[in-house]
């Protein structure tokens, strides 16, 4: 199904898919998702039977071990209406490759075309699902920068989303990151099968991060989130980089903090 045709998620719950490393690693990201979907009214729902999506056997040719895993996935959210992922990455697994997973078998490839359909990453559910730019978050003088994660910016065109979030934070100013398209050198398990070169690569990214004027380097996957912090502090930097969920909380907070009438004794 081509995404001019895919159903609105408007006025519908929710299906949160975490993700394994904001589950295992950055459960606060998941909460802040949670909060600014709540914020913006949005019943969540999170199936506790979720998994894996199964991109890591993908990614290295274990087609079957990937379609053992990505069936939990489809039974975990068969009841689903709209699911919504922090995370290019995982999305587009769901998107593009699950109907290829199950190519041969036609009750399960009908499955996973629906499931792709409604399948939507964190800031391209905001932006374009609701059309909202605006969640009412305020922060004080801030600049941040945006790392566009490969898979959400090459497979689900996530250029511009997260940017307009934060632009319209008070308080925020975008500003630019040089090779903000370049990988940052993680990539899964490349980083793992080939070091030298993911190591080569976040060099320069760090280097990129260095050069650029912002506070915070912002961005959609928590795994380049991770390879980039870890560059980072092994560089004694004190850059970081920040999810935009967790960005965006962040503001909601402070707002909310601001707007609340004080206390008279």
């Amino acid at each position: 199904m081509s995404d001019e045709l895919r159903p609105s998620p408007r006025y519908k719950p929710v299906s949160l898919f975490v993700t394994c490393i904001v589950d295992m690693i950055y459960p606060d990201t998941g909460v802040s998702v949670v909060e600014i979907l709540e914020h913006l009214g949005v019943e969540v729902r999170f199936p506790l039977n979720q998994t894996c999506c199964g991109q890591p056997a993908f990614n290295s040719g274990f087609q079957n071990d990937a379609r053992q895993v990505a069936k939990q996935f489809l039974t975990a959210f068969a009841d689903a209406q709209v699911i919504v992922c922090p995370s290019g990455s995982c999305a587009s697994m769901v998107r593009h490759y699950y109907p290829e997973l199950f190519k041969d078998d036609p009750a399960l490839r009908q499955q996973a075309n629906w499931l792709a359909s409604i399948t939507w990453e964190f800031t391209e559910y905001l932006v374009d699902g609701l059309g909202i730019t605006d969640v009412g978050a305020k922060l004080p003088p801030t600049r941040v920068a945006f790392h566009h994660a490969c898979h959400g910016y090459r497979l689900l065109n996530l250029s511009e989303q997260a940017a307009a979030l934060a632009d319209h934070i008070e308080g925020v100013t975008v500003t630019e990151l040089p090779g903000a398209d370049e990988c940052c050198g993680f990539g899964g398990l490349f980083s793992v099968k080939m070091p030298e070169i993911s190591g080569a690569m976040l060099e320069d990214k760090v280097k990129n991060i260095e050069a650029t004027d912002a506070d915070l380097i912002v961005t959609g996957d928590a795994s380049c989130l991770t390879q980039m912090n870890g560059g980072l502090s092994r560089q004694n930097s004190a850059r970081r980089v920040v999810h935009i969920a967790a960005l965006l909380a962040r503001g909601l907070r402070s707002a909310q903090t601001e707007d609340r009438p004080a206390d008279h004794a």
